[in-house]
């Protein structure tokens, strides 16, 4: 059994990061400003997209956008239940009505089909969610809209350096990705929102602060301009400078991150396929290239003779940590109660949601680190 305990994920922070954060502590300015400003420029170079706002979330992201959408009481909004409760509990807040659509048993995200099945006269939104670093196939999804008047935006907080038929998440259309510390970069905690909607993008980056017509930061001012009007009233969802100087140190490293991470995935992949007990996940065909976010797999539950909670306990007594992406968000219990019609409804959700666990991955561990947890899942199965 290992001596040392390994975490389900941790952030890699270099040093040259950490003296970019100093600098920016030691300059006076610490808020808005000129890093983020380069952060936004870079992260829109990188994924292809025509602007992009730094945000202090991903979660503020998809508030911002609902707002700018409008979206309220008498409006439907399409998304899975296996995702993070965030989504549906800003859509719940606006006082819209989430429609919970169903995914692939073994990739975990949805489709055109399964979409086209709950699209209603009410239907304003629908988001898809790219799931653990591979991509929902979108083209599908956008030609069912085609001229209805329904948006998408893409749940990309998973899919930071993900490509999609070539060409990476973000690139086009509407996308939100999420800088948490877990995810494949970090600014601590922070979002960005992209998209290739001018007039969406102005609007987003006016509610992120406060409503005002300018930017917390304005390169010609040096500053915001004292005179600065609240067009509509908005919200404080500004990224640091702090932040935005780790997450540049971060995005210059990101596909070396991702690179990494596949190697350990698919070191992962060639051991468990020996372990007739774990399912991993399937791959979508769009998907080009995977950021392996996450290693999830599913146990079998009835070939392993325990639940995945158990599961999960054994592996933390053998020092391996472990995490569990998601919990269906209408299996926990505000939804339950308030949405009980829904359960029984989503078979493959369900499914999952009872049997998946993300097994340790991140740039900085070792092969041998791999072994230890493959180790310890023959030994928790046996």
């Amino acid at each position: 059994m290992r001596k040392e305990f390994l975490p389900f994920s941790r952030p890699s922070i270099s040093e040259n990061e950490i003296a970019a954060v100093g600098e920016v502590l030691r300059s006076g300015w610490i808020t808005t400003g000129a890093r983020t400003a380069e952060f936004e420029q870079a992260f829109s170079d990188y994924c292809g997209c025509q602007g992009a706002v730094a945000l202090s979330s991903a979660t503020a992201g998809m508030h911002l956008l609902l707002t700018a959408l409008g979206i309220g009481p008498g409006d439907e909004v399409i998304t899975p239940s296996m995702t993070w409760v965030s989504t549906v509990n800003l859509i719940v807040r606006t006082g819209a009505t989430p429609v919970f659509v169903d995914v692939n048993r073994d990739s975990l995200m949805t489709d055109a089909d399964r979409i086209r099945e709950c699209v209603s006269q009410n239907t304003r939104l629908i988001i898809p969610v790219h799931f653990a670093g591979a991509a929902v196939d979108m083209e599908p999804i956008n030609e069912l809209v085609g001229e209805r008047n329904i948006d998408v935006v893409e749940d990309a907080a998973h899919a930071a350096g993900t490509k999609y038929n070539g060409r990476k998440i973000g690139n086009r259309g509407t996308a939100i990705f999420s800088f948490h510390p877990i995810k494949n970069l970090t600014t601590g905690e922070g979002g960005m929102f992209c998209s290739d909607n001018d007039e969406l993008l102005q609007n987003i980056r006016s509610l992120k602060f406060h409503g005002l017509g300018v930017d917390a930061h304005d390169r010609n001012q040096q500053g915001r301009t004292p005179q600065a009007e609240v067009l509509e009233p908005g919200f404080k969802y500004n990224l640091t400078d702090m932040a935005a100087a780790l997450g540049l140190g971060q995005l210059a490293r990101l596909d070396d991150f991702i690179g990494k991470r596949t190697l350990l995935a698919e070191r992962y992949q060639q051991q468990l396929a020996e372990i007739d007990e774990i399912l991993p996940l399937t791959t979508s065909p769009c998907t080009s290239r995977h950021a392996w976010h996450l290693y999830i797999i599913r146990l079998d539950t009835d070939r392993a003779g325990m639940d995945r909670d158990t599961f999960m306990d054994e592996l933390k007594k053998r020092n391996i940590g472990t995490g569990l992406h998601f919990r269906a968000v209408h299996e926990q219990r505000y939804y339950r109660e308030t949405m009980p019609q829904v359960m029984g409804t989503l078979p493959n959700t369900e499914w999952n949601s009872a049997r998946i666990c993300s097994l340790p991955l991140f740039p900085d561990m070792t092969r041998d680190d791999v072994d230890d947890v493959v180790a310890a899942v023959k030994e928790v199965l046996s």
